[in-house]
């Protein structure tokens, strides 16, 4: 089913509380861009927004972000050391469990909301079980603590098997891929309402400067510009020396044509029904043959 509503920008609107969004990328189109959309839009809502940094430094996470409510976006740094190989590590690898991500949220008063941003599920997935995975992010979805929970995901890094367990537990997958031809960028969005009922979209977007999203509509069909070029093509028969097409003289002289291989009636009666001095081998078994109805072989030297 696809909605004439846009569901991208109401995703970014926060019509989603309560939810796990996902945003699927790969090395065709880094959704990153449409991560940090995300964050400006929770604070331009007033929010809370918690970080957990594995892939990127806190200052380029934080460039571009609305400098008026960046004081609002705490930064825990999992990108200096990930596995926590120092004495004093700020954010490990090993941290990512539903206590230490809930300590770390109780650490801000959350008045307006707070959302959490994963940023990404990928480095995480690379070390830890992805089972741990889904339940630590099912716990901290139903948790409360939190009102949005957004991860990136490199899902060209993945098995399908490990993609397809995350984005079950979303309540939105949004991926991005490059569209055509001077079209923008593509979202496909599939959501999953409380109901259980799940709502498709395909839209062209692009990210603005300062970070905000605006919606071009959905991708125009290819199907018109395909067929307009078949039809174009040329004849690859036109420039033969011979020809490769019957006319209707030609068509009728070979419908008249008897094939060696095809019987008439006559012929098939002579061949069915021997007449008189047609020939017959009779063969009579003498008392010498030995022959086994068990075994019809068993003179042969085998």
């Amino acid at each position: 089913m696809f909605l004439e509503s846009i569901m991208l920008l109401e995703s970014l609107q926060g019509a989603e509380a309560g939810g796990l969004i996902i945003i699927k990328d790969s090395v065709n189109y880094s959704g990153r861009h449409l991560l940090k959309s995300y964050i400006n839009a929770a604070l331009n809502r007033e929010e809370v927004v918690h970080v957990l940094g594995f892939e990127v430094s806190e200052q380029e996470l934080k460039d571009g972000l609305d400098r008026s409510s960046i004081q609002r976006v705490h930064f825990h740094d999992a990108y200096t050391d990930p596995l926590g190989w120092t004495e004093n590590p700020r954010f490990t690898i090993h941290q990512f469990t539903t206590d230490d991500i809930s300590t770390c949220l109780k650490q801000t008063p959350n008045n307006k909301g707070l959302t959490l941003v994963i940023d990404s599920l990928t480095w995480i997935l690379r070390h830890l079980n992805p089972t741990v995975i889904c339940q630590t992010l099912h716990q901290l979805k139903k948790g409360g603590a939190v009102r949005t929970i957004i991860g990136l995901l490199h899902a060209d890094l993945h098995q399908h098997g490990t993609v397809g367990s995350v984005c079950h537990l979303a309540t939105s997958v949004i991926t991005v891929a490059p569209g055509p031809r001077d079209q923008g960028t593509v979202a496909k969005i599939t959501r999953r309402s409380k109901s259980g009922k799940i709502l498709q979209a395909e839209e062209i977007f692009s990210i603005k400067e300062d970070l905000t999203v605006t919606v071009h509509g959905k991708p125009s069909p290819s199907g018109a510009k395909q067929m307009d070029t078949v039809e174009t093509e040329t004849d690859p028969t036109a420039n033969l020396t011979f020809n490769l097409r019957l006319s209707e003289k030609e068509r009728q002289a070979k419908e008249k044509l008897s094939l060696p291989f095809v019987f008439s009636k006559d012929k098939k009666s002579a061949l069915l029904h021997s007449g008189p001095g047609s020939g017959r081998i009779v063969y009579e078994p003498d008392a010498n043959d030995d022959f086994d109805q068990e075994d019809p072989d068993d003179d042969l030297d085998v």
